[in-house]
């Protein structure tokens, strides 16, 4: 996998928050950034990397030096990760990384990373239908593609006969 440029920002830890990150056995300069695709990232040493949250501690060293797979990250998943990488679900024992809320897809396996009251997501973007959905991997929108394709994926039948399609 190839880690894209940092397009938007990357937020500077005050100095303080960064002996404590340290201290902590993080590594030093762990920072976010905002992928190409508008997702939270982690800053790769180079300061021009950035790489998708849900790529951190994922086996695969991504950053050039391979500090996405540093020890004193990946030693005890999601604890020792910089709260920018994590986001919580409706069940307060499951995880999930930060890039994956609001992503469209059922990652927490109760839609808390999708619908509120957990998650305040933007509507369905584009390429999504707005629906009641029966397939368990979406919760309020599907992919359009689906849309119109003879297989029932939304409880009001509206991906059928109401969705204009791809």
């Amino acid at each position: 996998r190839q880690g894209t440029h940092a397009e938007l920002s990357a937020h500077s830890p005050s100095q303080g928050a960064e002996s404590r990150r340290h201290e902590q056995g993080l590594p030093r300069g762990a920072q976010a950034c905002t992928t190409l695709t508008n997702r939270t990232g982690f800053l790769c040493r180079d300061q021009r990397s950035c790489i998708p949250a849900s790529g951190v501690c994922d086996g695969v060293r991504t950053c050039t030096h391979g500090e996405d797979e540093d020890e004193s990250l990946c030693r005890d998943v999601p604890h020792s990760l910089p709260r920018f990488l994590v986001a919580h679900c409706g069940d307060p024992a499951s995880w999930i990384y930060s890039d994956q809320k609001c992503d469209g897809t059922n990652n927490c396996g109760d839609c808390s990373d999708e619908l509120s009251p957990v998650t305040v997501c933007p509507l369905c973007g584009p390429g999504w239908w707005p629906c009641p959905s029966t397939v368990f991997k979406y919760c309020g929108c599907i992919p359009r593609r689906l849309c119109r394709d003879h297989v029932q994926h939304c409880s009001d039948w509206s991906d059928e006969y109401a969705c204009p399609g791809p």
